[in-house]
């Protein structure tokens, strides 16, 4: 078992664009979630938002930085969209209809009647060339000893995580002012909030628009990597990845997000490179699961992780026992 290979997977996508995107939406639902205990399980519209707001906008003739604030600003506006008529419910009901606006937003834009504009189920491909021009690293291959990147990997990943510092320190900030004190105590007791005369819920509508403008982020950072962009890349499913990694870390602290989206990921990829070893190299394993049986290891791995660490430590990495979430109310 080549176990370094299975080290420089787990450590290369740790600290690759993934991660990095995936730290991005981290923060913002760590603001919508941890500080503001808002359940929002439609967290992903607004990385499809910030992502085809940037496609889009290039694809139509303007510059890629216009594409960026287009990109922040819808997302920030769907946030507003659904704020608006749901942020007065409950938080079940605010997590069913945050989910079902996602899921209908990435069926429109999937239709065929939004081909035009959406490129629909085939998406939008190479818009990013200005992204990509401006790169300062010449074509090679940068790192030491065998974790080595080529010089536009390197050059998404330095842009995607001076992009997490930014957004950390940005949140770190506006955490320790009297709107984000104000913010943790609606998290705390709403009502009681309410009570000192404070407005819950324009509150809450700013910090779900907000987040909702740091999550547009990795939507944007995805995009750019990849240079194309595609509705089923924006499935629930990583919503829940993201509440994961937010858990992991620990929600409401402020490196909590990057250090569960940092963990999280190199679990994922490392135990996908030793699971699709040992069933090349493991007779009776490769007899049992073909390799797309394989893959999928990792999720049922990432489900007992997460029970676990319910269990033993539902505070998450950094965030002290005493140290109560409160209610998501």
């Amino acid at each position: 078992m080549d176990w370094i290979q299975i080290l420089v997977a787990g450590v290369l996508a740790t600290v690759g664009p993934v991660t990095a995107g995936y730290a991005l939406s981290a923060i913002g639902l760590n603001l919508q979630f941890g500080y503001a205990g808002l359940l929002n399980f439609g967290h992903v519209a607004f990385m499809l938002m910030g992502g085809y707001g940037t496609a889009m906008t290039v694809e139509f003739g303007g510059p890629l930085w216009l594409g960026v604030l287009v990109g922040i600003a819808a997302a920030a506006l769907f946030g507003l969209l659904i704020g608006i008529p749901t942020l007065r419910l409950r938080a079940d009901y605010f997590a069913i209809t945050s989910i079902a606006a996602a899921e209908v937003l990435r069926l429109v834009v999937r239709s065929s009647w939004a081909e035009p504009l959406t490129g629909g189920v085939f998406g939008i491909q190479g818009f990013a060339g200005d992204f990509h021009g401006l790169n300062p690293f010449p074509a090679g291959l940068y790192g030491l000893g065998p974790f080595v990147v080529t010089g536009r990997a390197l050059w998404v990943i330095v842009a995607g995580w001076v992009l997490v510092l930014l957004a950390t320190l940005f949140v770190a900030r506006i955490m320790r002012s009297p709107w984000g004190r104000v913010l943790k105590a609606i998290r705390e007791d709403e009502d009681a909030t309410r009570s000192l005369g404070k407005n819950v819920f324009a509150y809450k509508l700013q910090a779900l628009m907000i987040g909702g403008g740091i999550a547009s982020l990795a939507g944007i950072l995805f995009a750019v990597e990849q240079q194309s962009i595609y509705p089923a890349s924006f499935e629930p499913r990583i919503t829940f990845i993201v509440f994961v990694m937010v858990i992991l870390g620990g929600a409401g602290t402020i490196w909590g997000a990057v250090l569960g989206a940092a963990v999280f990921n190199f679990l994922f990829f490392g135990i996908d490179a030793l699971m699709a070893r040992l069933q090349a190299n493991v007779d009776w394993i490769g007899a049992i699961l073909s390799p797309a049986e394989a893959g999928l290891i990792k999720y049922v791995f990432v489900g007992i992780a997460l029970i676990l660490l319910i269990v033993f430590r539902a505070q998450g990495l950094l965030r002290g026992r005493d140290e109560g979430l409160g209610d998501a109310t």
